[in-house]
């Protein structure tokens, strides 16, 4: 039986990462170029309508900071090991494991990259077992839940060289937690 579980999570993988990798501009430097200032980098009173500073504000979900839904301790207690320290990028953060091992990485995204995340999957036909109580709505795989409180959408991921099954029960745990700051 030929089962391409291994493949379709590596493109849902590869899909959730492009945000990422688009932002990182072409240098490599981490730095997207920027063409032009916004329009909102005007002084107070340079007579600014009230309409265009409201589009300006930032988005909900650009005003939480992903390496906050989840802390480092927090990471290693859902990994079963020590990680390295939190890497920020846009609206993810990332806690990978020591190189020395063992693999384990815990991976949180906010906004839309989250929600797309969770449609990849749904369109991939993984199973998403709904939690109860979490959030508006939470739903769990065996490797990342999904969480949406206030229209705001956050995934975290556990990468893990074990079994699902025993997965479970902390990234129940993560997702409780992370409702419960947002």
């Amino acid at each position: 039986m030929n089962d391409t579980r291994p493949y379709r999570r590596l493109a849902v993988l590869a899909l959730a990462t492009l945000p990422l990798l688009a932002g990182a501009g072409c240098d490599g430097s981490g730095s997207a170029p920027r063409s032009a200032p916004p329009a909102t980098e005007q002084p107070a009173g340079a007579g600014t309508p009230a309409a265009a500073t409201e589009e300006a504000a930032p988005s909900p979900a650009a005003a939480v900071d992903a390496c906050a839904l989840v802390s480092k301790a927090e990471a290693e207690r859902l990994a079963g090991t020590a990680l390295e320290d939190a890497k920020p990028v846009q609206d993810s953060c990332t806690y990978s494991g020591p190189v020395t091992g063992p693999t384990a990485q815990v991976e949180v995204y906010v906004g839309d990259g989250a929600k797309k995340y969770l449609d990849i999957e749904r369109d991939l036909g993984h199973e998403l077992r709904p939690l109860s109580g979490v959030g508006d709505e939470a739903y769990a795989t065996g490797e990342a839940v999904f969480v949406n409180k206030s229209g705001r959408w956050v995934t975290v991921r556990l990468v893990r060289l074990n079994d699902p099954a025993e997965n479970r029960k902390p990234l129940e745990t993560v997702a409780r937690t992370v409702a419960g700051r947002l």
